[in-house]
């Protein structure tokens, strides 16, 4: 192996999983235009369906989000009228974000955008899991 191989496109993990990323996204938007969300604020929603109400701290965590990128995507989705902000009656330091009936009933909407990117996607159901255990093994690191 040559000394600069590792500069080749062809020898970055890095970059078809970049690429792959943004296709899959640009995939999603037509559908998720006409339910009024962005990516990011799909994947957030996501969670509160899952959850109800939890931390800021604990939503960035879960979508691998600092501050300053999840503070925009929460002020919109409040806007919305999706989710509200209100602070811990425990410690007012914690930002808590809480589902609205509004945003529990866009669930209704959402529940069919899988199944429409799916045919997206070129792999078996056991190829799907294997990439995605692999992917969170990345994460985890």
């Amino acid at each position: 192996m040559e000394k600069y191989d590792c500069l080749k496109l062809e020898n970055q993990l890095c970059f078809p999983l970049y690429a792959c990323a943004r296709s899959l996204v640009k995939k999603y938007n037509p559908h998720l235009t006409a339910i009024g969300l962005t990516y990011t604020q799909y994947i957030a929603m996501m969670v509160f369906w899952e959850k109800g109400t939890c931390s800021a701290k604990e939503l960035g965590e879960l979508l691998y989000l600092d501050s300053g990128t999840l503070t925009p995507v929460l002020k919109s989705l409040e806007q919305k009228g999706l989710v509200k902000r209100c602070r811990s009656n425990a410690d007012e330091r914690v930002l808590m974000i809480e589902i609205t009936a509004q945003g529990q009933a866009l669930k209704d909407r959402a529940v069919e955008i899988p199944a429409k990117i799916a045919p997206c996607v070129n792999l078996t159901p056991d190829e799907a899991k294997n990439l995605y255990q692999a992917l969170q093994k990345i994460l985890a690191k």
